[in-house]
């Protein structure tokens, strides 16, 4: 039997108004921290089901420093999933929740992604770290423009003095407007487009054996972004204040 059920969306639906505002008030940009999301033996479950970062077989390993040291899950369908986390992910991109996201958020028609490009489960080590950046704007699989970023932290125990916190910045990326830290149970939803700058460039504090994990996903639209909302038209993929805002490979757009 799955650990969860319609009830947490039915939770949600019922405090929809006041989300709705807080979402579109924060600053520097739309967003929104959702504590103890989750009933705890939901939260729990998927925790425990956190593979080992030993294993680097279940791992995409970043280590441009400077840019991001982290690792990424390479989960290539939900059959690489593990299950209580397959059972968050389906919650998370069903239409029950999509049809709640998208009246919290003002963004119309959300799209989950079966293809989990670029989401998954992220951890970083001691010393991990993820610049200051602007997300990637285009699915090149389905042809779809990336309107929205959701975190559930899987912290337990997280001390505040390891760092880690997401930091998000005003229109420049140069000046730090709000900073969330990464607690056990907390979920982030935030608008993602051009003028979305966010990361955590400090490395972590953690000791050894600790690491920061979480699970992202990623929700699109058929309809380009708002026209206020981009700076490149073209596709392109994350693009960084360390390179100058360009991507890895020195480029602004991509093929």
């Amino acid at each position: 039997m799955s650990l969860i059920s319609k009830d947490i969306a039915e939770t949600l639906a019922g405090q929809l108004d006041t989300l709705k505002s807080q979402f579109s008030e924060n600053q520097p940009f739309p967003h929104i921290i959702l504590d103890d999301f989750f009933p705890k033996g939901v939260i729990d479950s998927v925790r425990d089901d956190f593979p080992s970062e030993d294993d680097e077989s279940l791992w995409e390993v970043n280590r441009m420093e400077g840019i991001e040291v982290k690792m990424r899950s390479n989960w290539q369908s939900e059959y690489d999933m593990p299950e209580k986390i397959r059972e968050m992910v389906h919650f998370l991109n069903s239409g029950l929740f999509l049809r709640h996201l998208a009246e919290m958020t003002g963004i119309p028609k959300l799209i989950s992604d079966p293809y989990y490009t670029g989401g998954g489960l992220n951890c970083s080590l001691p010393g991990g770290h993820l610049d200051v950046h602007v997300d990637g704007n285009y699915h090149d699989a389905m042809g779809v423009h990336r309107r929205l970023n959701l975190l559930v932290y899987l912290n337990k125990e997280w001390d505040e003095s390891w760092g880690g916190d997401l930091s998000f910045y005003d229109e420049t990326g140069d000046v730090e407007v709000a900073r969330i830290a990464p607690k056990y149970n907390r979920v982030v939803i935030f608008e993602t487009h051009d003028k979305t700058f966010h990361g955590h460039p400090e490395p972590l504090k953690c000791p050894e054996g600790e690491s920061r994990k979480s699970l992202i996903l990623y929700y699109y639209t058929s309809e380009k972004r708002p026209s206020d909302q981009i700076t490149v038209e073209r596709p392109h993929s994350a693009l960084w204040r360390s390179k100058n805002w360009k991507d890895k490979r020195g480029n602004v757009e991509r093929s």
